[in-house]
């Protein structure tokens, strides 16, 4: 995601936090600062990253329950609004989708229990309405929170977890896509209803959580619907043919003359006997041309890890490589591994649009 930076690994997760984050923790510092002194900025600020660290332990507990069912995540970014598990992909078993939605609010009812049972936390939804308020303790406001966030999350709104539950309920019925849509659907009614609400009570935040939703929701629908069409497609009906190439030797100068006389945008880089060694892209050769010498070898400057599908794999297996970040391209080989073209997102969108105009 733009404007993240990551803050470590843990659990084989990249642990990221955007940038909007900053912006919340000085807004509720400031505030608190001017409305009651530095002591209740400091308790203020302290809460909200004990709050924000139940909603990193809720984005693990859908990672490690994925990761049972051979799905990595390979990061997790921190928002002003909650927390993103990025799975590399979402598990089609109505069963599995149902454990991986239940394992995020499983870890908060946990978290309860322990601030509850375990340390004698009162807990009461009231103090909801009191977070700054540090007589209405620590512990207590924290208990009262992770409470919350598993009723918050269990709201069958997709893509929020009660959402995916029902996605999942629906499939076991449904084809996927159908079930998809229905989920998304009534998640973009609640958050229509979440925004009325955040309209008429002034709530930003609530406005900010029912764009959400409401974007998400019609991003994950048309995802799924994505994947249906290419499920049964031959990479090769989709992939790129007619391109020039690099050899690992040539100088970003020559790429850069390359990238002026054709409408490419990626530029394969082959060897002498037809495998990929790599893809540079129009970013890094014009990063190149204005950092580095124009002699450099391309072969310095290009991505290396680019993935690669054989001739009759299914082009859903480009979606899945393509939604992958720092992804330019998918390579396409034959079994020996030759190079033969290379798919990319753009091109994906113009195989759907003659698809759609080849159909009687």
């Amino acid at each position: 995601m733009s404007w993240s930076f990551p803050i470590g690994r843990l659990l084989g997760s990249e642990l990221r936090v955007h940038a909007t984050f900053f912006l919340l923790i000085a807004w509720i510092g400031a505030s608190a600062w001017m409305a009651e002194g530095p002591a209740s900025a400091i308790v203020n600020i302290a809460f909200i990253l004990a709050l924000f660290s139940c909603v990193v332990a809720h984005e693990f507990g859908h990672a490690l329950m994925a990761r049972r069912f051979g799905i990595r995540t390979p990061d997790i970014t921190l928002l002003p609004i909650g927390g993103m598990a990025r799975l590399e992909r979402m598990p089609e078993k109505p069963g599995q989708e149902i454990a991986v939605a239940l394992a995020g609010p499983a870890v908060n009812v946990a978290i309860w229990a322990i601030l509850a049972i375990g340390l004698g936390a009162r807990t009461e939804l009231a103090a909801l309405g009191s977070l700054e308020d540090p007589a209405t303790g620590f512990l207590s406001r924290l208990a009262a929170v992770n409470l919350f966030l598993v009723l918050f999350n269990m709201i069958p709104a997709f893509p929020m977890d009660g959402g995916r539950v029902l996605r999942a309920l629906l499939a076991t019925r449904l084809d996927r896509v159908r079930a998809t849509q229905i989920a998304a659907r009534a998640g973009q009614v609640i958050a229509f209803l979440f925004g009325f609400l955040g309209l008429t009570t002034g709530n930003v935040l609530l406005l900010l959580i029912a764009v959400f939703v409401f974007m998400a929701a019609a991003a994950e629908s048309s995802d799924v619907a994505l994947h249906a069409r290419t499920h049964d497609v031959p990479a090769r009906d989709a992939m790129i043919t007619s391109f020039e190439a690099l050899a690992p030797g040539d100088s970003l100068d020559t790429a850069a003359r390359a990238l002026v006389r054709t409408t490419q945008t990626e530029f394969p880089v082959v060897s002498p006997d037809n495998r990929l060694l790599g893809m540079l892209t129009r970013a890094a050769i014009a990063s190149g041309v204005q950092n580095d010498p124009p002699q450099m070898r391309v072969s310095a400057v290009m991505a290396t890890d680019i993935p690669a599908l054989r001739l009759d794999e299914p082009l859903e297996h480009a979606l899945d490589a393509l939604s992958q970040p720092a992804v330019p391209a998918v390579a396409v080989t034959d079994a020996r591994g030759i190079f033969l073209g290379y798919i990319t997102r753009e091109n994906i969108g113009e195989w759907m649009i003659l698809r759609r105009r080849s159909r009687p």
